[in-house]
């Protein structure tokens, strides 16, 4: 049973002490999640995305998790409709690649980000390893197929009704959980983007009508379910820079102001997997975007627990498939881009496919921070 409470003061500590505390209660980052199931169904892994470090640990992760119980690994990125084909290939007796591919284009046509998919092909191998007989891992796509085709203009709540045609993408989520596994109670690990991790935690945004011009949002995937199901749900963050507060530079900082990769740093920069509730790690004051609307914001109110897999200068980006639109026209790519509003014009598959690799520059991405708090 991970320890928490071990070493806890009312003031956080010095970096020396915390860095002990550390490297006292911290399991290694595998050991941890899985010591989580103990007392938790649901666990949303939450990330930032395109991070290879990240995914090659989800990836190793499946054997550990099958050994404790823990038979689905779920994730954000994949869509419902093709399911029955995911299942299909990861207990086939050969895999194959370019089905892997389509699995993956069906649901973002820009995602295009080898290591998700590696994680097919570990769930494949690990389940060639079964006996006959034996229950598959499997990986359950949480999301489903977006009409990002019929966007017009700009965003609208019934031009959004028409790309989300099923409802809200974290409601689908949160309802698909329960019927594929709260209900069966079953356990299961989410990879999710940050956000949609949110449990306790409700993201702040800017509101001039508000008294204190914040509103707080709690109807992300995490928060949808830890409302009915607060016993059975848990949240831990994989490291990455967060955005900084508005009007601050830089823009991005490092967590806990940066005394978290200090801390880290005299332990070698060892991966750990620690709570965040109820430790001295957690009582660290963090002065980013998320605190705002938060007076005395420390991460322990962000997230339940926390993993130190790599310092940010150290994390590498996603490979990218060369051939992902091997077999795509541009015709049939432009109408189905995710997010346009986000994205600048673009007229071909290379200016997109630049964009894509661009996304994955995490020197780039990451620079604000990199250029500031670099250990």
């Amino acid at each position: 049973m991970f320890c928490t409470t071990k070493g806890l003061s009312q003031s956080p500590g010095t970096n020396g002490e915390l860095a002990g505390w550390v490297k006292q209660n911290a399991l290694s980052p595998s050991d941890y999640l899985v010591d989580r199931f103990q007392d938790y169904d649901i666990l949303f892994l939450a990330e930032d995305h395109a991070i290879q470090n990240n995914l090659e640990f989800v990836a190793s992760l499946i054997p550990a998790l099958y050994e404790a119980g823990v038979f689905t690994l779920g994730m954000e990125f994949g869509a419902l409709e093709a399911q029955q084909r995911l299942d299909s290939l990861i207990t086939a007796e050969a895999y194959d690649e370019q089905v892997a591919r389509e699995i993956m284009f069906r649901y973002n046509v820009g995602w295009a980000y080898e290591e998700y998919m590696d994680i097919y092909r570990a769930a494949w191998a690990f389940n060639q390893s079964l006996s006959e007989g034996e229950r598959p891992f499997r990986v359950l796509n949480i999301s489903y197929e977006y009409h990002w085709s019929k966007l017009e203009g700009v965003q609208s709540p019934e031009n959004m009704s028409r790309v989300f045609h099923k409802g809200t993408p974290d409601a689908f989520r949160a309802k698909l959980i329960e019927q594929e596994l709260i209900s069966k109670v079953e356990k299961g690990l989410f990879l999710v983007g940050s956000v949609h991790g949110f449990t306790r935690y409700k993201m702040p945004s800017l509101n001039v009508i508000k008294d204190n011009f914040v509103e707080y949002e709690d109807q992300y995937l995490g928060n949808r379910l830890y409302r009915k199901y607060p016993d059975k749900v848990f949240s831990v963050l994989l490291h990455y820079p967060f955005g900084n507060r508005l009007n601050h530079s830089p823009s991005m900082v490092t967590p806990a102001n940066g005394r978290l990769e200090e801390i880290m740093s005299l332990n070698q920069n060892q991966p750990a997997g620690f709570n965040l509730i109820n430790t001295p790690i957690g009582k660290l004051p963090d002065n980013s975007y998320y605190s705002m609307g938060y007076p005395g914001f420390t991460l322990d109110q962000l997230f339940d627990g926390y993993i130190f897999l790599a310092p940010v200068k150290d994390q590498v980006g996603c490979t990218i498939d060369e051939h992902w639109f091997d077999r795509h026209t541009w015709d049939e790519v432009k109408p189905n881009i995710p997010d346009p509003y986000w994205k600048p014009e673009l007229h071909n598959l290379d200016e997109y496919m630049e964009l894509i690799r661009d996304y994955a520059n995490l020197q780039k991405r990451y620079a604000p921070v990199l250029g500031e708090s670099v250990f």
